[in-house]
């Protein structure tokens, strides 16, 4: 006797299909994603170069800021004290240049800066009396730090620990 198909036990069997994905909008979706993207890179690079352009009109290259005060070290009457900040590769430099005597240039060393594009960080200054003796001290800013020195004897001088102490006993406030 001869086995056939009808003679064997037969489950009918259920076929889930998946949902049907047309390709056309998968691809319109896949090329929408590609150009934000690549949106995000021309307006980020954009951005960029113009802050970069905005800094070379207003500070110049190297990176400059110049201040002028009268800081009670041998000025004129008609003639302040010049003050100027340099980045030269990524070395922030301060020179003093008194108004009564410009061949009496002092230079104030400032910080090192570490990073890419360091070189084009500008920094700024400002003169304000922290320590309360009726003498301008010195406030160089760079980036989100900012670097007090002291003005004393004639000369402008970074702020120690137990100065920021006593300065901040008094209620005044250092941005450090």
């Amino acid at each position: 006797m001869a086995v056939t198909s009808r003679d064997l036990p037969y489950e009918r069997r259920q076929v889930v299909s998946l949902p049907s994905v047309n390709i056309k909008s998968l691809a319109y979706l896949v090329v929408g994603v590609l150009a934000l993207l690549a949106t995000y890179v021309l307006l980020s690079s954009a951005i960029a170069w113009g802050r970069v352009a905005f800094d070379d009109l207003r500070y110049g290259r190297p990176r400059t800021f110049h201040l002028s005060g009268y800081v009670g070290h041998g000025e004129m009457a008609d003639q302040p004290t010049r003050l100027i900040a340099m980045n030269l590769n990524r070395q922030i430099v301060i020179l003093e240049i008194p108004g009564s005597d410009p061949t009496q240039i002092r230079s104030l060393p400032g910080p090192y800066l570490f990073g890419a594009g360091e070189d084009l960080t500008p920094a700024t200054m400002q003169l304000a009396d922290f320590n309360a003796d009726n003498a301008p001290d010195l406030i160089v800013q760079v980036k989100n730090e900012a670097m007090v020195y002291i003005n004393r004897d004639g000369n402008f001088t970074l702020i120690t620990p137990e100065e920021r102490e006593q300065i901040s006993q008094q209620g005044l406030q250092i941005d450090q």
